[in-house]
């Protein structure tokens, strides 16, 4: 293959580009739903719990606030498959794809914002509470690195001109 025909990537129309790519989305949205839909399964447990009577005032607000992000991120990540059934066979599917991405993209700033929270309530709990702040700003900083810093230079680097 020469360089150039490695450049233009596939011969592919429109529609089989849309079609590959929404399969490629639907694939990485299924590791993020099982994710956030068991982070958020997890949490709907922890109000039954003998111990969250004894937590304070700012952690139950931060419960509350967890919770409500899992549940943001979890209708963000189930969006595109609504989504892509109510417009299935509507010749619209590069637009579904985009609009699906979308979601996606929002579902994973969610499920971040889900973790975080959810990592300063349990280290709340867990420590004297000294150690939270930057135990979670490493862990944010992590995730930020994985989720968008990597992929971003990667893009970047990668991309012919």
């Amino acid at each position: 293959m020469t360089d150039q025909a490695r450049r233009q990537g596939r011969d592919e129309s429109d529609e089989e580009r849309a079609d590959r790519m929404w399969g490629d989305l639907i694939q990485e949205v299924r590791v993020a739903q099982t994710g956030v839909q068991i982070l958020f399964g997890f949490l709907l447990t922890v109000v039954f719990q003998q111990k969250y009577a004894d937590l304070s005032d700012t952690d139950h607000t931060i419960y509350v606030v967890t919770v409500v992000l899992g549940a943001a991120a979890t209708g963000a990540l189930i969006g595109p498959v609504s989504l892509h059934r109510l417009v299935s066979g509507r010749k619209v599917k590069p637009q579904a794809v985009r609009l699906a991405s979308g979601l996606t993209q929002i579902g994973l700033f969610l499920l971040l914002a889900t973790m975080a929270s959810a990592l300063v309530l349990i280290l709340r709990v867990a420590t004297d509470g000294s150690p939270v702040t930057w135990v979670v700003a490493g862990v944010v900083g992590w995730y930020l690195v994985c989720w968008y810093g990597l992929p971003l230079w990667s893009r970047r680097r990668h991309t012919a001109p």
